[in-house]
Order: structure tokens, then C-alpha cells, then sequence
């Protein structure tokens, strides 16, 4: 069992670190403070292959394993938290279009995504549907070859702002097997938006609600078969999950850095913060948390990868510690920075405001627990995770 990286997946790691530093960490604070959401640098990231990491060659992605696409998020999120998330969920969405939608609609979609010149958002949350998924009631009803899609969508990163939606409607009856992926044009007739929520964190995309008003969707834009979409979705969040939770350690990786610079600088008493058994044992349960939240994700990933079947259960338990732990560790950083940590000359209280909704999205640490617990307790016996 090896631990270490190989010389690839360095160049990856330092390739995503070199972009956070020059293009991301600079910008941050005032895309932040201003809301803007930066088209341009994520056309950039696009240059560098970052807006289809595991988007399939064959679509023109670069058909990465889920492990060295965690290393480049993770650096990415130390740069800017916000941006890196959207760019997964840009990449969740890229992938699933290249993986399970017809060739015709790939070659049309697919080279816009993947080089980051068009944007995609994801589209599963309902004003009743979070994270009971399986109970989504957005419509999609079959006439001759086209789809009429009504009802809406909340808290859609992107929204208003992308170029084409990946939409779970429901074709059949209730339940996971009535439920159908769809690609909808961002702007076709019909799709409305709502106002841009104002949100404690993730200021540097937009967060929209999306109405669908007798959209119409030429079944040749449905991904996979009709009745797939609820394992498509499932599958997407597996790898949404680590995604998400790559996002968490990195931005409090960046915390804890910023937290061991200051303490060193910082005199009270006489003497530096850091040279307080206090302080010292503080950074000791913060990188220790933070480096097995680390090994957490890609354990998970690399169990994605493989197709373990044991891996939705990996990712889970990553997601829900990983995004606990980087929460933890950030608001511990801002602790370290006294009534300073407080203000917003310092970078430390909008990693707490970002990874806080870590907890919520891709399934709520609650749920994570939920879907261990029933894995544990399968058929009324305990089964081994191991």
C-alpha cells in the first residue's frame, strides 16, 4: 500500500498550486466582497484542462482518475474556495454530458465545456426535493419526440450566468426509476430565473432559483436512458462528494498556514502566540484532523475509482468528515487570530463563511450519516467496512 504520490500527480498538484497562487488567491477577497463571478479565469483554468478533468477523452476531456483530479481541486481550493467549488460542479455536469449523452450532442457541447469557453450548471435541489432526491417533482412529459418540461429549481450554483443545464425531471411515476436526465440550453424558451440569493459564503458565483415553463427538450438531448437519471445523479454526487470535500481540506490547509505565520509574528505577554503550549497544541489537532481528513478522500476516491462496491459508503463517510474537519480547522485558524480573524483584512473569516455550506451541500453530513449507518446495518447484521 503506497501513500505517496508519483512524479504525474506532483506535477498536477504543483501545475493547480502555481494557478491558485497567480490567478485565484490575488482576486479572492474582492470577488468576494463585490459578488463577481469570474468568467474569465475560469476560461483559464479551461487553458490548463481544469474544466474537464474527468470529462472522457473521447469527449475531449481528459479522462482523469477521481484521485489525481482531488489533488488539483485541493490546490485550488487554497487560491479561492468559492470558484474551485463551481468549477467541480462545472466538471460534475461536463462529464455526465460527454459520459451519457448522444454524440451529436457532445460534439456540440462538449469542446465549450472542456475549455471552459462555455459554463455548465447542475440542476437536482427542489423547493421539496434537497436530500430526498427520489422524491424530485419537476416534469418532463413525452410528446412524439420532445420533452415539455415545468417546475423549478433552487439553489442552482451558476444559475443565470451558465450556458446549459443538466436537469433531473421526472418522466414516470414516483420514485428513483421515474426519473430522467435531461440537457437544457441555459437560455431556451421557457427557462426563467429568480434573483440572486444573497448567501453567507460562496459570493464568487451566483446562486439562482430556475423555473421551467413548458421548456422544450428534443429527446436527443436526454443523458443515457429515460429512467436513468436517478443513477446518473447518484453517481454524479459519489464523485461530488469528494469533490466537495477536497474543497474543505484545502481551504483549511490555506487556513492553517495563515494561522502558523500569524502566531509566530503575534506577541502578547512578552512573547510570540506560537510559543504557548496552548497554541502548539491547537496546530497539533488541526493538522492531524486535516491530514486524515486528507487520506479519508482519497482512500474514497481511490475506491471510485475502482469500482468498489463499498465506494458510495467511502465516499460518504469522506464527505462528512473531511467538510466537518475543514470547517473545524478553519473556524480554529480564526480562533488563533484573535478579534483580527474577525475583520476582513485577513482572509481567514471568509474560509469560515465558504466551507461552512460544505456541511449542507452534496447531501448533508445528517444524511451521510444515514447512508453509513444503513450500510452498517444492512440485511440486520453489521457489516465490516475495511
Amino acid at each position: 500500500m503506497n501513500y505517496e504520490l508519483d512524479d504525474e500527480q506532483r506535477a498536477y498538484a504543483n501545475s493547480a498550486r502555481e494557478f491558485a497562487l497567480g490567478e485565484l488567491a490575488p482576486h479572492a477577497a474582492t470577488w468576494d466582497a463585490e459578488s463577481i463571478f469570474p468568467k474569465a479565469t475560469l476560461k483559464a483554468a479551461g487553458d490548463m484542462g481544469f474544466m474537464g478533468m474527468y470529462t472522457p477523452e473521447s469527449a475531449g476531456g481528459l479522462g482523469m482518475s477521481r484521485l489525481d483530479a482531488s489533488l488539483i481541486v485541493e490546490e485550488l481550493a487554497r487560491g479561492c474556495t468559492t470558484t474551485a467549488a463551481f468549477l467541480t460542479i462545472h466538471n460534475m455536469a461536463t462529464n455526465m454530458i460527454g459520459k451519457y449523452c448522444q454524440q451529436a450532442v457532445i460534439d456540440v457541447w462538449c469542446p465549450g465545456l472542456v475549455a471552459g469557453e462555455m459554463l455548465a450548471s447542475y440542476c437536482l435541489t427542489e423547493p421539496g426535493a434537497g436530500s430526498d432526491a427520489a422524491s424530485l417533482r419537476t416534469r418532463a412529459d413525452l410528446d412524439g419526440d420532445i420533452y415539455r418540461v415545468n417546475g423549478s429549481k433552487v439553489f442552482i450554483s451558476g444559475a443565470g450566468d451558465t450556458d446549459v443545464l443538466v436537469v433531473m425531471t421526472r418522466t414516470g411515476d414516483a420514485g428513483s426509476k421515474g426519473i430522467t436526465a435531461l440537457l437544457i440550453p441555459a437560455d431556451a424558451p421557457g427557462v426563467n430565473y429568480g434573483k440572486k440569493e444573497h448567501k453567507m459564503g460562496w459570493n464568487a458565483q451566483p446562486t439562482r432559483m430556475i423555473t421551467f415553463d413548458n421548456v422544450e427538450v428534443p429527446v436527443s438531448h436526454r443523458l443515457g436512458a429515460e429512467g436513468q437519471g436517478f443513477a446518473i445523479a447518484m453517481e454524479g454526487l459519489d464523485g461530488g462528494r469528494i469533490n466537495i470535500a477536497t474543497c474543505s481540506v484545502g481551504t483549511a490547509q490555506q487556513a492553517l498556514e495563515d494561522a502558523q505565520v500569524y502566531v509566530s509574528d503575534r506577541k502578547q505577554f512578552g512573547q510570540a502566540i506560537a510559543d504557548f503550549q496552548n497554541t502548539q497544541f491547537k496546530l497539533a489537532d488541526m493538522v492531524t484532523e486535516l491530514v486524515a481528513a486528507r487520506q479519508m478522500i482519497r482512500l474514497a476516491a481511490s475506491k471510485l475509482d475502482a469500482g468498489d462496491t463499498q465506494a458510495s459508503t467511502y465516499c460518504a463517510m469522506a464527505k462528512r468528515f473531511a467538510t466537518d474537519v475543514g470547517f473545524k480547522v478553519c473556524n480554529d485558524a480564526l480562533q488563533l487570530f484573535g478579534g483580527y480573524g474577525y475583520i476582513r483584512e485577513y482572509p481567514v473569516e471568509r474560509y469560515v463563511r465558504d466551507t461552512r455550506v460544505h456541511q449542507i451541500l452534496e447531501g448533508t453530513n445528517e444524511v451521510m450519516r444515514v447512508i453509513v449507518g444503513r450500510k452498517l446495518m444492512m440485511d440486520g447484521a453489521l457489516e465490516v467496512i475495511k
